[in-house]
C-alpha cells in the first residue's frame, strides 16, 4: 500500500491549484426536488451502516500469518531462477519483469493450496476491473501487468480497509490519496473511486519508476515509501531489490510484496495451467453519469434509472454516508449503461415522502433522559410528551416509543408536480452566527431539506438577512417558532395526511384575503378524495380560515363531515 508520495512540493502546489479552479468554476445547481436526511444536529452526523457502503478487512490475519510463515522458511532472497522449479517463463507474455524464485514458488504454492478460495474470488473480481485499467496503463505508458497490484492490495475490493488506514482497490492512506489529487472528506473518499483512484495510482507508480528506473524497487516502494528504499539503498549500497531484501532493513510485509505481485501475475494472465477453471469472471464496469444535487440519496438515484439500489451503490462506493455531497452545488453519481435518459425525465418529478416511524427503547437501570434523549438525538421535552410523561423519573424495565424519520421516494405522474400537496410552510430570516445545523434542530427538520428546498449550492453557502423556506408537518409547530422568532412567517398551505409529509418542489404561495366581518354562511359536505387543501381553494379560502370557523385541530379531514363556509 503506498503510504507516503514524492515530489510533496510539486503535488502540494497542483492540489492547491486544483481547489483554486474547482471553487471558481462551481455553478449554481437548484435541485429540482427535495432530499431527505435523518441527520438533524449536524449535516453528516454519522456514516452509513449501509452493508453496501461498509469497509471491509483487505487482508485477513490467517493470511498474513500463512505467507510470513512459509517465506521465513525460503533463506536467501535472490533474483535468479530457482533451479528446482518445473516453471517454464514465457517472456513474450508479460510485460513487467518475471522470475520463478524460492519466494515467488511460495506464493505460487499458497495461492494454488491453503489461499485458493481467495485467488478464485480476485480472479472473479478481476472481470470488473482489468480492462479499464489496462486501458489507463497502456495510455500511461505503463506495464499492463501492474494492473494486478490491486490484486494483492484488495483482492480488488474498492471498500478494502488496511490495519496502515488505507483504502480502496490501489489501497492509499489519506496523506498519499490526497497529495495525488484524490478528495476525501465526511462525504466523498475518491480512494474508493475506482477510476479516480486508478489514474491516482498510476501518477504515483509513474513517479516512482521515474525516481527508481526499477519496477521492482518501484513496487517495493509503493508499498514502503520511497523514503524508506532510498536510505536502504545507501545504507548498503544496494542497486536492485533482491540485494537490498537480503537485509533485515525491510520489514518481511514489505519484502513479500514483490513475490506475491509476481506470482499473481503469473496465475491470473494462465489460470488453467494453475487448476483455475471454471471462474465466472464479472462483467466489466460500465456506467454513464448523471449530474444531481446535494443530499440525494442513493435509493432515490435507483428509482430515478429503474435499477436495483444495490447496484447503484456498488457504482457509487465513494459516497460514505449513501447521499451526494452536502457541501457541493452538484454531483455527478454514476448510473447502470443506457439509463440517463431515462432518469433525466424522472428527474423533475422525483419526490420524497417522509414519515414518522416509532422504535421501542427498553429503560435500562443505569439509564436517564439525559442519556436516552443524546443517544437517539431527541429533546426531552418530545420523549416526554410522545410517552405521556409527566415526570422525569424513569423505571428500568419500562418500554419507551422513540420517534425517527422514515424516508421513501416516488415518482410523481405527469403533470401532478403542479398541484402536489405539500406541508405548512415557514419563512425563517437568517441571523448572524445562524447555521444551516442550528435552523435544522430549530425547527426539527434535516439539514439537506433545507438545503433541497432553497436551492442552495451548499450547507455552508448562506449569510445572515437571507430567507430560507421551510416546509413544516404541524401548523402548531408553525406557530411556535413564530412567537420565538420574529423573523419567521407562519403561512398556511396545503393538508398532510395522517403522519406522512410529501415534500414538494418550492413554490410561489399567495396567501388567501381576509374574509370580511359581515358573510353569508353555506355548507360543504367532504367527498371521498377532498383535503382542506383543495377544499379551501375551491372557495378562494385558506385551509387555516376552514379550520378555525369549523374548530379543526388539524387539517385531517373524513367524507361525510360538513364544513361551514363563510361567503361574502
Amino acid at each position: 500500500m503506498p503510504r507516503f508520495s514524492l515530489y510533496c512540493a510539486k503535488t502540494f502546489c497542483l492540489f492547491a491549484t486544483t481547489l483554486l479552479l474547482s471553487s471558481c468554476g462551481n455553478k449554481t445547481f437548484a435541485p429540482l426536488y427535495p432530499l431527505p436526511a435523518s441527520e438533524i444536529a449536524s449535516p453528516v452526523s454519522a456514516l452509513s451502516t449501509d452493508q453496501e457502503l461498509l469497509l471491509v478487512e483487505a487482508e485477513s490475519e490467517q493470511s498474513l500469518t500463512e505467507e510470513l510463515e512459509a517465506l521465513s522458511h525460503t533463506g536467501a532472497w535472490e533474483q535468479k531462477n530457482n533451479p528446482s522449479s518445473s516453471e517454464k517463463i514465457e517472456e513474450t507474455t508479460y510485460d513487467f519483469p518475471i522470475v520463478i524464485n524460492k519466494q515467488v514458488q511460495v506464493y505460487l504454492d499458497l495461492f494454488q493450496n491453503r489461499q485458493k478460495k481467495h485467488f478464485s474470488l480476485w480472479l472473479s473480481r478481476s472481470g470488473k476491473y482489468l480492462p479499464l485499467f489496462k486501458k489507463e496503463l497502456r495510455d500511461a505508458g505503463l506495464p499492463e501487468d501492474l494492473a494486478y497490484l490491486a490484486m494483492i492490495e484488495s483482492g480488488f475490493n474498492q471498500r478494502a480497509y488496511s490495519r496502515a488506514k488505507a483504502v480502496g482497490l490501489w489501497q492509499f492512506i489519506k496523506g498519499t490519496g490526497k497529495q495525488y489529487n484524490l478528495k476525501i472528506d465526511n462525504y466523498v473518499d475518491e480512494r474508493r473511486h475506482a477510476e479516480k483512484s486508478t489514474k491516482a495510482a498510476i501518477a504515483f507508480l509513474s513517479d516512482l519508476y521515474a525516481d527508481f528506473g526499477d519496477w521492482y524497487l518501484a513496487v517495493a516502494a509503493y508499498n514502503a515509501g520511497p523514503g524508506k528504499i532510498r536510505r536502504g539503498m545507501k545504507r548498503y549500497k544496494s542497486q536492485d531489490f533482491w540485494s537490498l531484501a537480503q537485509h533485515r532493513y525491510l520489514k518481511m510485509e514489505t519484502k513479500r510484496y514483490v513475490p506475491k505481485l509476481i506470482a499473481a501475475i503469473l496465475i491470473a494472465k494462465n489460470p488453467e495451467k494453475y487448476g483455475f477453471t471454471n471462474i465466472k469472471y464479472e462483467s466489466p464496469l460500465e456506467y454513464e453519469t448523471l449530474r444531481v444535487g446535494p443530499g440525494l440519496s442513493l435509493e432515490a438515484v435507483a428509482l430515478l434509472c429503474n435499477a436495483n439500489d444495490k447496484e447503484i451503490k456498488r457504482l457509487n462506493q465513494e459516497l460514505k454516508t449513501g447521499k451526494t455531497p452536502l457541501n457541493k452545488s452538484h454531483y455527478d453519481v454514476q448510473i447502470p449503461l443506457g439509463t440517463k435518459e431515462l432518469a433525466e425525465s424522472h428527474l423533475p418529478r422525483l419526490h420524497s415522502v417522509v414519515s414518522t416511524g416509532y422504535k421501542t427503547h427498553v429503560i435500562g437501570k443505569t439509564d436517564t433522559l439525559s442519556k436516552i434523549c443524546k443517544r437517539y438525538n431527541i429533546n426531552k421535552t418530545t420523549l416526554l410528551k410522545i410517552n405521556n410523561l409527566r415526570s422525569k423519573t424513569l423505571i428500568a424495565g419500562k418500554h419507551l416509543r422513540i420517534p425517527y424519520n422514515s424516508i421513501h421516494y416516488r415518482l410523481l405522474a405527469e403533470g401532478q408536480q403542479d398541484s402536489l400537496i405539500t406541508s405548512d410552510l415557514v419563512l425563517h430570516k437568517i441571523r448572524q452566527g445562524e447555521t444551516i445545523s442550528k435552523i435544522a434542530k430549530k425547527y426539527n427538520v434535516p439539514a439537506s431539506l433545507i438545503v433541497s428546498w432553497n436551492g442552495l449550492k451548499s450547507v455552508h453557502k448562506i449569510r445572515a438577512g437571507q430567507q430560507l423556506a421551510l416546509y413544516i408537518e404541524d401548523a402548531d409547530v408553525a406557530k411556535k417558532q413564530k412567537k420565538q422568532a420574529p423573523s419567521s412567517v407562519a403561512v398556511s398551505t396545503p393538508d398532510s395526511s395522517s403522519s406522512l409529509i410529501i415534500l414538494a418542489e418550492q413554490k410561489k404561495f399567495k396567501l388567501a384575503k381576509r374574509v370580511p366581518a359581515k358573510s353569508q354562511i353555506s355548507w360543504y359536505k367532504v367527498r371521498r378524495g377532498d383535503s382542506l387543501w383543495a377544499i379551501a381553494r375551491k372557495f378562494n379560502l385558506s385551509p387555516e380560515q376552514l379550520k378555525s370557523w369549523n374548530n379543526l385541530k388539524s387539517n385531517r379531514i373524513h367524507p361525510g363531515i360538513k364544513l361551514k363556509i363563510r361567503n361574502v
